[in-house]
């Protein structure tokens, strides 16, 4: 979502983000005119007349799991936002039995919480994410 109308990230899809991911972002991007929704979340810059790149993984109940706030000149990276939206899928899939360590992508082995993880998580990162 953006200050941009609907027309405008029709053509960054098309001409660039398709570029970038295979079809284009897998997601609906919406318009924001006027930063209505920007200034609820913090992210309208009211001097500069933009939004600051905000980036909100909401889960099905409402519920912000994750966000990153950038200023315009920093760019994100759309392969960690939809690593991570995968990750919080998965943890929501297990009902919170599972956790994904930094890095994780599906088919990677994922944490149990509990006792008998605390002072072992390096070695399931090290043998399953490192260096990926």
């Amino acid at each position: 979502m953006s200050i941009d109308s609907m027309f405008v990230h029709k053509m960054w899809d098309d001409h660039e983000l398709a570029k970038m991911v295979t079809g284009g972002v897998p997601f609906p991007m919406l318009s924001d005119a006027g930063g209505k929704v920007g200034r609820l979340y913090g992210v309208f810059n009211e001097n500069a007349g933009v939004e600051n790149r905000g980036r909100f993984i909401i889960d099905p109940d409402g519920v912000v799991q994750g966000y990153e706030v950038l200023t315009p000149p920093v760019g994100r990276n759309v392969q960690e936002t939809l690593r991570q939206v995968q990750a919080f899928q998965r943890v929501r899939e297990t009902k919170g039995a599972e956790a994904t360590p930094s890095g994780w992508r599906p088919g990677k082995l994922t944490l149990k919480p509990g006792p008998d993880l605390v002072g072992k998580v390096w070695e399931v990162w090290k043998t399953d994410m490192a260096f990926d």
